[in-house]
């Protein structure tokens, strides 16, 4: 079960405002991902189901979390259906990540308290996620359904809404400033955070300092939009 209350992982999700996304077949090289990830001050992290046993590597991941980082959130992304997002709750996810909206995952989420954050890419999806339950939503892909300027539409009816995109968001000042003042809750960020050469590198010190990087880069335009 989830180590971590449905408040507090959402909580947590806006706070920190980014949630770094990856996917390891190696249980051991995905621990160093996390464990840069964590150092840097990233401490929600979305494991992906994009590999054959992926749950395996995800129940190692979960195991050195309740080891090592207890107060680590872990959640897991790319579930499409309740079935495989109840082996993930069962293997202790924090919260549920989809690309689509998949209203059997959502019901099967708010009954068991865990964050499920789909993939919408229009107000109708938005509001049918509201009405089943979702707090913060994942637009994906970010870059494709509209960008920046999508967030900040469906921001001025619907005011109310979380966002979390996803897809087509960088780690730069310039990317980071048009997501985040265009409303969005926070950042989901994938291969343009772990980057695959750190990755292939075993470069682990050098992916703390990126991520470490991000965060204060986030930080400082959070701060900026409040004066």
């Amino acid at each position: 079960m989830a180590r971590h209350s449905r408040l507090e992982t959402l909580s947590r999700m806006k706070q920190i405002g980014l949630v770094p996304v990856f996917y390891q077949s190696d249980p051991e090289v995905a621990i160093q991902i996390a464990k840069a990830c964590y150092a840097a001050g990233a401490a929600v992290l979305e494991f992906t189901n994009r590999g054959d046993r992926a749950v395996g590597v995800f129940c190692r991941l979960a195991e050195f979390r309740d080891a090592q980082q207890p107060d680590l959130v872990l959640g897991v992304g790319s579930i499409v259906d309740a079935p495989t997002a109840a082996l993930y709750i069962s293997a202790g996810a924090d919260f549920v990540v989809g690309p689509i909206l998949d209203e059997q995952t959502a019901i099967l989420c708010n009954t068991r308290k865990i964050p499920y954050c789909p993939g919408c890419g229009s107000a109708s999806e938005i509001h049918r996620a509201h009405q089943l339950g979702v707090e913060i939503c994942k637009v994906f892909p970010g870059g494709c359904v509209g960008g920046p300027a999508f967030v900040k539409s469906i921001k001025g009816p619907m005011p109310w809404t979380d966002i979390m995109p996803t897809g087509g968001v960088c780690p730069t000042e310039e990317s980071l400033t048009e997501w985040l003042s265009a409303g969005a809750a926070c950042i989901g960020m994938g291969s343009n955070l772990i980057t695959k050469d750190l990755v292939q590198q075993k470069n682990f010190e050098q992916l703390t300092h990126h991520v470490r990087q991000t965060l204060d880069r986030i930080a400082r335009i959070r701060a900026a939009q409040k004066t």
